[in-house]
């Protein structure tokens, strides 16, 4: 019994898409210039609030630093989501960068002191599910260009 592969007479063509690195790097890089020129390498200060919003029920939600980066990370998390579906040549370098930049946040939570903080381990699990998703995506959107009989 021998499996014939099809390729599509009329599949999609790949695009030439503008590189964009990964956007995960900025919160990462945000965090580290914070922690060290403002924090004087203690995480335990992202807890500091910024600032405190009334709210109808007449208590205030404060608004931490920690809190801040973590909403600007999920925001760019959503923006990697998005980019991770696109079919050009240069997704496939933007998702070695991604696994690259978890291996980065990886190590520096591991190995330094002022990475250990819940809010950079958010930021680092934002970095885990950009490789998962992205991976992931690659690999269905490329089942769906070959179909096996």
């Amino acid at each position: 019994m021998s499996e014939t592969v099809i390729l599509p007479s009329n599949a999609a063509p790949r695009r030439k898409g503008v590189f964009i690195p990964p956007l995960l790097v900025f919160p990462f890089v945000a965090y580290n210039l914070v922690v060290f020129l403002f924090f004087g390498g203690n995480p335990a200060n992202w807890a500091f609030g910024m600032f405190a919003l009334p709210m109808p029920s007449g208590m205030p939600w404060a608004i931490t630093a920690g809190d801040f980066l973590l909403v600007v990370g999920i925001i760019l998390l959503f923006f990697e989501v998005l980019k991770s579906t696109q079919t050009a040549r240069a997704s496939i370098i933007e998702h070695m960068l991604s696994m690259v930049l978890f291996v980065v946040f990886l190590v520096e939570f591991l190995l330094v002191g002022a990475a250990s903080s819940s809010v950079f381990f958010l930021l680092m699990v934002m970095s885990l599910i950009d490789v998962v998703a992205g991976f992931t995506v690659s690999i269905t959107s490329a089942s769906r260009d070959v179909s096996m009989n």
